[in-house]
């Protein structure tokens, strides 16, 4: 059955094109392409930064990931030395991962970098009202990504599980 088209719809379909192309250019121009990191081991690493002591689950859960796939990001990260794993203090039976000095540096030098690609973009192509849309835009992304909405279980080419 195909999706029904609505205003919204192509809305959403504008919007991922876009942030695909922003991600696309960002990697690009930050040289994150041609760094030793993926994407969601950045990402991960940059949240254990921000967030401090965190549990596989609880990452994965943050990242829109499964745990079994954020178990094996973390996994690499340790192996060189980004994070560590520590028993959780509250409950031994639980690990918590938390950035190390080598970790956070090599976040923050990522960050430090698509920020100022990215500033740069912005001072050169908006101006002052657009930077006020923008801000705004920024806060209703915000708003989609903690968005209660979920989507129907995937079917087709994506659903891999074998199961009917």
């Amino acid at each position: 059955m195909e999706a029904k088209k609505t205003p919204s719809a192509d809305l959403a379909l504008e919007l991922v094109r876009s942030m695909d192309r922003l991600r696309g250019r960002i990697r690009s121009e930050t040289g994150m392409r041609a760094g030793p990191w993926s994407r969601s081991q950045l990402a991960a690493l940059s949240r254990v930064v921000a967030g401090g002591p965190t549990t596989t689950s609880d990452l994965a859960a943050a990242e829109y990931m499964k745990p079994q796939s954020m178990a094996q990001t973390l996994a690499v990260l340790e192996k060189h030395g980004l994070v560590a794993r520590d028993p959780d203090p509250a409950d031994g039976r639980r690990v918590l991962f938390s950035a190390t000095a080598r970790g956070r540096e090599e976040a923050g030098r990522w960050l430090r970098a698509r920020e100022a690609w990215l500033s740069d973009a912005i001072d050169l192509t908006l101006t002052d009202g657009q930077r006020s849309g923008l801000a705004e835009l920024i806060h209703l992304l915000g708003s989609l990504a903690d968005s209660a909405a979920t989507s129907p279980p995937r079917r087709g080419p994506r659903d891999v599980s074998g199961r009917p």
